[in-house]
């Protein structure tokens, strides 16, 4: 069962680099402007391991207690740990001196915990924004008028550096739909950068995820967050 696995990750991998290549030349980028990060959530460290052998270079955690659990087991000598799902502020301190980044951050609040545990272990936390590109009431992420007001805040936190933004975008019915939002979140980035706001670097905007991150790249994405499309169906029970 195992080895049928790996090839099965295996396969997919080479996939889904070809695919990213293909969206990036038509973005006008090439294949290493991209990062493929693989959202590991219930996906077992062993197979983890095996995609890392075979060149993934970014992993994401969906669930502190999960990272947790499976972190010592991670091989992250060549492998960046990041975590990408929602964070809640009491569990800051459990995480951040194990990850690279933290890609939902949505509150002046929980970027406050963070630097204050990030000052604590004299270090400081690279972070992305997110944004609620869609308006869903039951989605976290900030809203797009309220965004640089956010920033501003953030900047002035000494144990965190902001470094770009990401987003989950509403399920949409066909590609024109999510490819409007994706537009809307590049559009929204690019207007950020050009603000040129202290301790904010936009240098990543990851969005993009198993069904649509070709769309994504197309739009300007430079990070895919890509789960089942690596690993199969999650298996929740």
């Amino acid at each position: 069962m195992t080895e049928k696995l790996f090839r099965d990750v295996e396969y997919n991998y080479k996939y889904i680099n070809e695919r990213i290549a293909e969206a990036a030349e038509k973005s006008g980028r090439k294949r290493e402007d991209i990062t493929f990060l693989a959202a590991t959530k219930t996906v077992d460290p062993t197979v983890i391991n095996h995609a890392i052998s075979l060149g993934l270079d970014h992993i994401g955690e969906n669930r502190v207690q999960e990272l947790l659990s499976k972190y010592e087991a991670y091989d992250l000598s060549n492998c960046s740990l990041q975590f990408i799902g929602h964070l809640q502020t009491n569990k800051v301190r459990q995480i951040v001196d194990k990850v690279d980044l933290i890609q939902s951050v949505d509150s002046i609040k929980l970027a406050r915990e963070i630097s204050n545990q990030s000052i604590k272990r004299a270090k400081k936390t690279d972070i992305l924004v997110e944004v609620n590109i869609g308006r869903e009431e039951n989605k976290s992420g900030v809203f797009e008028e309220n965004l640089e007001e956010l920033l501003c805040q953030i900047a002035e936190l000494e144990g965190v550096s902001v470094k770009g933004l990401m987003t989950i975008p509403p399920i949409c019915e066909n590609e024109h739909k999510i490819s409007k939002y994706f537009y809307n979140m590049h559009k929204l980035f690019i207007d950020i950068s050009e603000k040129k706001l202290d301790n904010v670097s936009m240098s990543i905007l990851s969005m993009g995820m198993s069904s649509d991150f070709y769309e994504a790249i197309i739009e300007g994405a430079n990070m895919v967050r890509i789960g089942s499309a690596l690993f199969g169906a999650r298996n929740y029970t």
